[in-house]
């Protein structure tokens, strides 16, 4: 299950007045405004993420897991498939005090995160 997925845009504030109005009809809003990203969702968490960068930017996609070892094993997992480390697995209390999680770049250069919002 995807846990949520973030794109690079050029222009935060022309992107983001475009998806409140694309997305109210689905009933999207913004969770959370961080100034250089802007989370959008349908209750309280944002599942859809967009962040200033440039055009054709990596894209990030974070994946859920049941448990924290399963953060673990998929971190180790990619490593030796040739990942590289772009956040070993922990906690990042910045987004909520049980959001464990690791991020890895894949091949191309996406940022791949795997996390569990379970203490």
């Amino acid at each position: 299950m995807i846990d949520h997925i973030g794109i690079p845009v050029s222009d935060l504030a022309r992107s983001k007045q475009f998806f409140i109005a694309a997305l109210t009809p689905l009933g999207y809003k913004v969770i959370r405004d961080l100034g250089e990203a802007v989370g959008m969702g349908t209750e309280t968490r944002a599942d859809f993420w967009m962040g200033k960068a440039q055009p054709g930017s990596p894209s990030h996609i974070a994946f859920v897991a049941s448990e924290r070892g399963l953060v673990d094993a998929f971190y180790q997992a990619a490593i030796a498939a040739g990942g590289r480390d772009n956040g070993k697995p922990g906690i990042r209390a910045q987004y909520h005090p049980d959001y464990y999680g690791a991020f890895v770049f894949d091949p191309d250069g996406n940022n791949i995160e795997v996390v569990c919002r379970k203490g």
